[in-house]
């Protein structure tokens, strides 16, 4: 069985309300998916799991949620070789080219960890919809697909 890391930070609500989907849509394909708050977690911590899933909201003009950078600032000494990542993240169009800034931020950190992409980012537009939910179901069968390819290839 696959194991899933859902890596949160939520000021509003909406970004724990993504991460709540992904977390089911997971355990429903019969992997062990597990909900962690940003400010809770240590990237060290997380080197035995499958899959990481990061959602981050976007503060104010493209920042990083505060409660989360000692783990965006972690994941630059971390390795993550035989994982598999995606970003989701909520955010308000209202902010143009800052809209879910740190969802594209904490894809190219990831990136950095030796981390395979098993997902574009995805933003969603404040709270999540029913079309966001399929979005995060297209979303976390892509990142299935790809942690059951890294594990045939490896």
């Amino acid at each position: 069985m696959s194991k899933a890391n859902v890596v949160f930070a939520s000021l509003t609500g909406n970004n724990e309300q993504v991460a709540e989907i992904i977390v089911k849509q997971l355990t429903e394909k019969g992997v062990a998916a597990s909900l962690l708050d940003i400010s809770q977690t240590d990237p060290s911590d997380l080197s035995a799991g499958d899959l990481l899933v990061v959602v981050p909201y976007t503060d104010g003009e493209g920042d990083l949620p505060e409660e989360g950078l000692d783990f965006y600032d972690d994941l630059a000494e971390t390795q993550y070789p035989k994982m598999v990542f995606g970003v989701a993240g909520s955010g308000d169009k209202f902010y143009k080219e800052d809209y879910c800034k740190a969802v594209t931020d904490f894809d190219h950190q990831l990136a950095k960890t030796g981390a395979t992409r098993g997902a574009e980012p995805l933003f969603i537009d404040l709270d999540p919809d029913e079309d966001d939910e399929k979005r995060l179901a297209a979303f976390t069968n892509d990142l299935l697909t790809t942690v059951v390819q890294t594990k045939t290839h490896a």
